[in-house]
């Protein structure tokens, strides 16, 4: 099939590899945008997690947590522009959607749609403030975390990341809490342990270290084998309680909280702006 520049310049904008390399892997995979990253990914070409077509949302990120530390609640507010986020009327809003949703522990946005702030659903509020801002305005996320263990807030600074920590047990140390959140927020790990990776996942990146170590020209049974060492490394970039600590490289996550004699995590969500 015919493959426009167009087209082959989006793949390169979303993954850095060259012009001919995007061409040909979309010809390989017959215009297949993501089948396409794929391909490119098999033949070790530096492949971007970020697309080029992903809507830039401007917004809010925005939490609340209990004093007990056994509830929270977070929502994602978007708009068109950054002025809007920045404006006060704009950040009230959201702390007000924030307080419903915490206080009616509700776990959907279509949920919260229906909840009344000052004797008015949340819905209507954003369709007021569509007609009087003239911007798309939503609410894209919503976060419900309860628990009989502990939990952690942290918000990065300009409210565009979120992250919501929970501990199995009490945690009697702060720094160590929110050092964990600071993890999360900078190494954007995709489980807690190793298991609760999605075994489709597990396969793709098993199958594309073969893939890769074969066209380096390995044997296919050392490619086998050699590919289980890259899927090591995977969960250790991945996956929470194997990843190299940020403020001490020597250690693991799960090693820092046992030092620590801190819980260890047992969930966590964390929100970026714009994000699926």
């Amino acid at each position: 099939m015919s493959i426009s520049a167009k087209d082959v310049m989006k793949l390169r904008e979303s993954t850095g590899a060259g012009m001919m390399d995007c061409k040909k892997a979309l010809t390989e995979a017959d215009g297949d945008f993501e089948k396409a990253v794929e391909i490119l990914r098999k033949k070790g070409q530096q492949v971007s997690e970020k697309r080029a077509d992903r809507e830039a949302n401007q917004g809010l990120i925005v939490v609340k947590l209990s004093d007990d530390k056994k509830k929270a609640a977070a929502i994602e507010l978007n708009c068109e522009t950054d002025f809007v986020a920045r404006n006060e009327d704009f950040q009230a809003k959201a702390d007000a959607f924030l307080n419903s949703a915490f206080e009616n522990e509700t776990e959907s946005v279509s949920d919260l749609l229906s909840k009344e702030v000052e004797g008015i659903t949340i819905e209507k509020h954003l369709d007021s403030m569509v007609g009087k801002i003239g911007e798309k305005i939503e609410i894209s996320k919503v976060v419900l975390a309860k628990t009989a263990g502990t939990l952690v807030e942290y918000i990065h600074p300009g409210n565009q990341l979120g992250v919501l920590v929970e501990f199995d047990g009490d945690l009697n140390n702060d720094d160590a809490g929110k050092d964990v959140a600071m993890q999360i927020a900078a190494m954007n790990p995709i489980a807690v342990i190793r298991d609760e990776v999605d075994a489709s996942v597990v396969e793709k990146e098993l199958e594309i270290a073969k893939e890769q170590l074969i066209n380096e020209g390995k044997p296919a049974e050392i490619a086998e084998k050699a590919a289980q060492g890259k899927l090591r490394r995977f969960y250790e970039e991945r996956v929470l309680l194997e990843q190299k600590f940020v403020k001490d490289n020597g250690i693991t996550v799960k090693e820092y909280l046992q030092q620590q004699d801190a819980p260890l995590v047992k969930s966590f969500h964390r929100i970026q702006l714009g994000e699926s």
